[in-house]
């Protein structure tokens, strides 16, 4: 291995600057640097070709960009947006929130451990924790977690520190099953009890006779999803919770905040957790992410302590003349908990807060509820149609933004279907069959307020179409 060869792949890399580090360092060479690597596996000077990444050479930044490019190419922009719901939702993204984002203050920067040279970042994320508590109507807001699914599973896991001795927690079967699985991976090293509340079929809502039955004295918890994966509104949201705490469990209530423009909050249904998911809040789809976990609850301080992630809270200096933001509460293992700590979650999600609280002050109350509304209509619109071209959904109560489609009677695969309307350049609603055995070809079309009403129009044209073309 040549001594002071610059590296190949990094074009500012000279033999004077390589000598320089070394020194610094304090070794001889390359070879001693990296003496703990086993001889066989390291690359000569003519050797890089055995790399199995890129193309086997180094590239310039144009032949690099030629590449990607041509990969990028491939990708597909739909026009509408896709009508696939489950949890993630095409919305519109204004763009002062990527614009403030993309600062360097908010872009690169880190965790806050230093106060004193962080009280931007810091009140940024205070404003967040501020507004998402007034849309909650929850008291504490943390900032934040990983997604929706990892909110779930630390709100249970949350739920059996505070209820000690209990080990069950009650899901309802209308919840999105992708979050039952983390919840179901994160609740098992501990060997606690998941039993899943089965929905009315006629209705799409928690059937609350079979929850009566199943809760009980070691029952620490009971979750519900608000609208529910089918979009089904939970009526009886506020009794379940009053169920819930008749024996003394928590109740935990999963959200989707843009409906919160025109359904009760979780403070108003008496929630002592509530969680969801903010990526419809200026987040945009990004091919899967980053998300953003919401996670709040009401002031008691047995739920405080036992709470993830961190708040920021907004003190005083030393002296009292001025107001200052600090981080109040990081139970994280990597600090002075280490194995008391309450979550492992150590990635910093403040950047999506940032949006989010962009995104939420652009809006106020008056442009929530006018989001609202406009969703909920178009939904609506989109439902009546369907019965136009045969078509029918599968369950009677009331809907926010997305609902079940039957294409029982088509007389085909709804996979046959969804392939046709791609032709067509329409991304069609996401096939639950399989998570539903019971509910045969049936999908999950999502309406928000980039699917205008022409959009609509279109599909229901093409689905029409389709069904005729490959149908009985």
């Amino acid at each position: 291995m040549v001594e002071t060869r610059p590296h190949p792949w990094i074009p500012g890399s000279t033999e004077e600057s390589l000598k320089k580090m070394l020194d610094v360092i304090g070794v001889k060479s390359i070879t001693e640097l990296f003496n703990d690597i086993p001889r066989e596996v390291l690359l000569g000077e003519d050797e890089w070709n055995r790399l199995e990444i890129g193309v086997g050479r180094p590239l310039s930044e144009i032949e690099a960009k030629e590449i990607v490019d041509e990969k990028l190419a491939k990708n597909r922009v739909f026009n509408p947006p896709p009508f696939m719901g489950g949890g993630v939702y095409p919305h519109y993204v204004p763009p002062i929130v990527k614009y403030i984002i993309s600062r360097g203050e908010f872009l690169t920067a880190y965790t806050p451990y230093q106060a004193e040279i962080s009280q931007g970042l810091m009140q940024a994320i205070f404003e967040y924790q501020s507004m998402m508590a007034e849309l909650l109507e929850m008291d504490i807001v943390n900032a934040s977690m990983y997604d929706w699914s990892s909110s779930i599973a630390e709100a249970v896991l949350m739920a059996f520190r505070v209820r000690k001795g209990r080990r069950k927690i009650l899901l309802p079967a209308n919840m999105n099953p992708l979050h039952k699985r983390v919840v179901e991976t994160y609740v098992k090293p501990h060997g606690l009890k998941l039993e899943t509340i089965p929905y009315d079929r006629e209705l799409g809502t928690v059937d609350v006779e079979a929850l009566k039955s199943m809760i009980d004295n070691d029952t620490a918890a009971v979750y519900i999803q608000y609208p529910n994966f089918f979009g089904i509104v939970e009526d009886k949201a506020k009794a379940i919770g009053e169920i819930a705490h008749e024996k003394q469990a928590l109740f935990i209530t999963g959200v989707y905040p843009v409906a919160l423009g025109i359904l009760k909050p979780p403070g108003e249904l008496d929630a002592d957790i509530a969680v969801g998911e903010g990526q419809s809040l200026g987040l945009g789809m990004n091919y899967g992410g980053p998300h953003l976990g919401i996670f709040a609850i009401k002031y008691d301080m047995n739920l405080v302590r036992q709470m993830p992630g961190r708040i920021i809270g907004l003190t005083t200096t030393i002296d009292g003349g001025d107001k200052a933001f600090a981080m109040v509460w990081q139970a994280r293992e990597q600090h002075i908990r280490r194995e008391k700590a309450t979550s492992n979650i150590c990635t910093n999600e403040a950047l999506m807060a940032v949006a989010a609280a962009v995104y939420m002050a652009l809006l106020g109350r008056t442009g929530f509820r006018r989001l609202a509304e406009l969703i909920y209509y178009r939904a609506h619109y989109a439902a009546s149609r369907i019965s136009e071209i045969g078509l029918r959904r599968v369950f009677k109560a009331e809907f926010f933004n997305e609902f079940p489609i039957s294409f029982n009677e088509a007389g085909v695969k709804y996979s046959v279907i969804h392939e046709k309307l791609l032709e067509h350049g329409l991304h069609g609603g996401l096939y639950i069959g399989g998570y539903y055995p019971e509910l045969g070809e049936t999908a999950l079309y999502a309406f928000t307020e980039l699917h205008s009403v022409k959009a609509i129009d279109r599909l229901i044209e093409v689905l029409g179409k389709v069904i005729r073309e490959v149908g009985r």
